[in-house]
């Protein structure tokens, strides 16, 4: 088990007209990520609006911010329990056997023109072994393709627009690798969540966005931007792409300032809990997984 301290800080300046905003910040209530204490604050006295979406446990909080400063600070205990699987054991789902709610993964999205990328990834990928595999090649293929670069994009780079510039952040990479997947009839979905284990020269904890592909029954862990510790991340929304989940919607005039992060690991190997660490094996999130020892 990992258990990470988080604690993020928010602060933004909102203009006389006021603003709305909708924050999945939260650490999502999933069957393999328990949240035993958490706080959230204000320094605003106004109302609080929450709601759980019960197909993925992304939890959303609506508030109306009064001119002024608006600073939010949540903290959170949280617990990850992770599903080991040996990657040879896993193979692709058919389309004809997906389910209803994995569906939509398998479509183009805004940010994720899968349709647009078709004769690429079939050229690409198209004739490797189906499987766990193939999904590692694509991975790979956009590590070795974009060059991680902070501030090198913005709020409507695609994937598609990720493939010709070559350059990117989390977000980015995990776009492009979500829609070569689903050009190659793979269900993937964009989660987001905040790193661990990235190198320092790539600056302080910060959000972080990867990679959830449908593979053997079960939604598998992947990082594109190879930047973080996978068993590190805690998730906080699930979606088709980043317009589901950003973990600040804002409308009205705000200025933003930087978010502070700080994910600490408590490490007791007496009570189970160890360090996150790169494993060799596939990491699944879905808890009737069975559990596979490491090693």
């Amino acid at each position: 088990m990992i258990r990470i301290e988080l604690q993020v800080d928010l602060s933004y300046e909102i203009d006389g007209g006021g603003a709305d905003f909708v924050f999945n910040l939260h650490a999502a209530h999933t069957s393999s990520q328990t949240i035993s204490a958490e706080q959230l604050m204000l320094n605003q006295s106004v109302p609080q609006r929450m709601y759980t979406d019960p197909a993925n446990g992304n939890r959303y909080m609506y508030v109306h911010g009064e001119p002024g400063d608006l600073k939010l600070s949540y903290s959170a205990t949280i617990d990850l329990v992770h599903h080991f699987v040996d990657p040879a054991q896993i193979a692709e789902v058919p389309v004809r056997y997906l389910p209803p709610e994995v569906i939509a993964y398998i479509y183009p999205s805004r940010y994720c023109q899968s349709d647009r990328l078709v004769k690429l990834a079939s050229r690409e990928f198209g004739g490797l072994p189906q499987g766990y595999g193939r999904v590692l090649a694509i991975r790979d293929w956009v590590n070795q393709r974009v060059t991680f670069t902070s501030n090198s994009s913005n709020g409507n780079t695609s994937a598609v627009d990720t493939l010709i510039e070559q350059v990117g952040v989390c977000r980015d990479f995990a776009h492009l690798m979500i829609a070569l997947c689903r050009a190659v009839n793979i269900p993937a979905r964009f989660t987001t969540g905040t790193d661990y284990g990235a190198d320092p020269a790539l600056g302080p904890s910060d959000f972080h966005a990867y990679v959830e592909v449908y593979l053997g029954n079960a939604w598998y862990i992947f990082d594109p931007s190879g930047t973080g510790i996978p068993m590190g991340f805690v998730r906080f929304g699930t979606g088709r792409d980043a317009a589901d989940v950003a973990f600040a919607s804002i409308f009205g005039g705000v200025m933003t300032h930087a978010a502070v992060i700080c994910a600490v690991v408590i490490q007791d190997e007496a009570s189970g809990m160890i360090l996150p660490y790169h494993c060799q094996e596939a990491l699944s999130t879905d808890s009737e997984m069975a559990v596979v020892p490491p090693g």
